[in-house]
């Protein structure tokens, strides 16, 4: 789950249509680099897997703020590193993934590539791509 209505829509898809379902949502901090782009301040920090952590608690509120409208909790788990990576590794351990259609702008999916493409194309598990 991102910080965008699409990650917010997936969430709420899984909570209505899976009330069964134990329900991890996973934050992706890209990898740091000194390149420009969203994960550069990460890079420079002295504790990543803080600057993590720290980037992740707004996703984490929502969800947990989303979860609670259904009287659910649910897990939460960050990772650094490509998105794409990230979730097909959680998908490992998963019955499903619940991703939104997209989450970058325009510029993001034309040079990046279309994050929910990708696992949709290579995720040993189903996916449901929420609109």
């Amino acid at each position: 789950m991102d910080n965008t209505e699409m990650g917010e829509r997936a969430l709420r898809h899984a909570l209505e249509f899976h009330p069964d379902a134990e329900i991890t949502v996973l934050h992706v901090v890209g990898n740091p680099s000194t390149m420009l782009g969203p994960a550069t301040t990460l890079a420079l920090e002295d504790d990543v897997g803080d600057a993590a952590d720290e980037a992740a608690t707004p996703v984490f509120e929502t969800a947990a703020r989303i979860a609670a409208e259904y009287d659910r909790s649910v897990d939460t788990v960050v990772d650094v590193g490509h998105p794409v990576a990230a979730v097909l590794d959680a998908a490992e351990e998963a019955d499903l993934v619940v991703i939104g259609a997209h989450s970058g702008g325009l510029a993001d999916r034309l040079f990046v590539g279309n994050v929910s493409e990708k696992i949709v194309r290579q995720s040993p598990v189903p996916v449901t791509v929420v609109r």
